[in-house]
């Protein structure tokens, strides 16, 4: 089993590296649905993982300069607190139990699903933040406000379902920082994902449902398969493969919820 868990580790970098799509969203899914693992001991540990593996992206974005500071700190004003507390609610009704178990399946499917809609509709969004005087207006005086609610709904999902921090984070910066350079808004979200992930995989670690020989096989596989998908990225043509994913990811969340 250890081997089948470092294969799919290979297997899911190669697809992170090709597309840079968040691991959550393909990896958490596999793990319950096809090696039926606790939902919430999928999430705990994909959250350690994405920590660790997001670590090195973060580092090279901030050597680069890639990284605007006080967008992560504004993110993560909202994420970091609203992980605390979700976790801490998962606590009290028990994380394992039936409950908690149906709420994190349901939000996983939730997040996965609109991390396809993000994928398939995030040009247009983008298209669309750039224009209208009255939209930039608003967001001149809003947008950091709103960027720490946005962090908090992140961080709920986040440490709910382990999805989220990429595609959705990144749609959301794109809306609220048209002017921003993509790979400022890119590091920033890679960056801020490295605390939030960190923070809400401790406290599943905390509560018992991190499976670390899991976390070690995955990022086994997965690190070589990053790096072999990161080099081959600029081979495949994104026009059909982006759409490909997306559906995939709307079969595997509509499973997930139904």
């Amino acid at each position: 089993m250890q081997i089948a868990y470092t294969v799919s580790g290979l297997a899911v970098g190669f697809i992170v590296g090709l597309t840079g799509v968040g691991g959550g969203s393909l990896m958490t899914p596999l793990l319950v649905l096809v090696f039926g693992i606790n939902p919430a001991t999928a999430v705990g540990t994909d959250l350690l993982y994405a920590s660790i593996t997001k670590s090195a992206g973060a580092i090279v974005h901030s050597r680069k300069g890639h990284v605007d500071w006080k967008l992560v700190g504004a993110l993560a004003s909202g994420s970091v607190p609203a992980a605390l507390v979700t976790v801490a609610i998962l606590h009290m009704i028990g994380v394992e139990g039936r409950v908690s178990s149906g709420l994190i399946t349901g939000s996983l499917g939730v997040a996965v699903i609109l991390t396809a809609i993000a994928l398939l509709f995030k040009e247009r969004l983008v298209k669309l933040a750039r224009t209208g005087e009255g939209a930039r207006r608003w967001r001149e005086r809003h947008a950091y406000r709103v960027t720490a609610l946005t962090g908090a709904i992140i961080g709920v999902l986040v440490t709910l379902s382990s999805v989220g921090a990429g595609a959705l984070g990144v749609t959301a910066l794109f809306w609220l920082f048209p002017a921003m350079a993509t790979v400022r808004i890119v590091g920033s979200d890679i960056a801020h994902a490295v605390p939030l992930t960190a923070v809400a995989g401790l406290g599943h670690f905390a509560m018992g449902t991190v499976d670390l020989s899991l976390l070690g096989a995955l990022l086994l596989g997965s690190l070589p398969g990053i790096y072999i998908g990161s080099h081959l990225s600029s081979r495949v043509p994104e026009q059909w493969l982006r759409p490909a994913l997306a559906s995939l990811l709307i079969l595997v969340g509509g499973k997930l919820v139904l």
